[in-house]
């Protein structure tokens, strides 16, 4: 059909303009802490996830729709991995003033131990590479957060989705006589 498309697979993106109750796990860390709210990590923390700033990846698609050598998929994320508790600790680090502290709850059993783009073909195809770093990232979306009108924002009710990890948790330790 003659039809001019690219394709690329979007990772981990946050920034200025993301929804304050998205249930991300950016907007939900940074949310918690500038409402003084403990930040909930399931599991231990040690799971590891990427975060490309929102602008690295515009720039990156802008690039892709740019050139005409290959329709893709083409990853675009950021490699850099760091833990779901360094996260919470640089956020809490970039709000000094916030009395959030750091709460763990059971891992869900389907939360993925890792999750890391190869953004090789990225690189290769429209010389592309993120470059923000996640603490100047963070740094532009706390402020963006800041100076949000919450009146036009409503939270959600309270999180289900760990829910049935939590009734199978119990259900377990009762089977076992714990």
């Amino acid at each position: 059909n003659n039809v001019d498309i690219r394709v690329v697979r979007i990772f981990n993106t946050y920034g200025p303009g993301m929804h304050p109750f998205d249930g991300r796990v950016v907007s939900n860390f940074i949310m918690q802490a500038l409402r003084n709210e403990d930040i909930t990590i399931y599991g231990d923390g040690s799971q590891t996830r990427s975060f490309c700033f929102v602008d690295d990846l515009v720039e990156a698609m802008v690039r892709m729709m740019a050139q005409e050598d290959d329709v893709g998929p083409v990853n675009i994320g950021n490699p850099n991995e760091f833990s779901i508790k360094e996260l919470a600790e640089a956020v809490l680090e970039l709000i000094p003033e916030s009395k959030s502290e750091i709460k763990y709850l059971p891992l869900p059993g389907d939360d993925p131990k890792q999750r890391k783009p190869d953004i090789a073909k990225a690189r290769k195809i429209i010389g592309w590479e993120p470059k923000v770093q996640l603490k100047e990232g963070l740094s532009q979306t706390i402020a963006y957060f800041k100076n949000l009108d919450m009146g036009r924002y409503k939270k959600p009710t309270d999180h289900t989705a760990h829910e049935n990890t939590e009734k199978q948790s119990k259900k377990r330790k009762l089977e076992d006589g714990k």
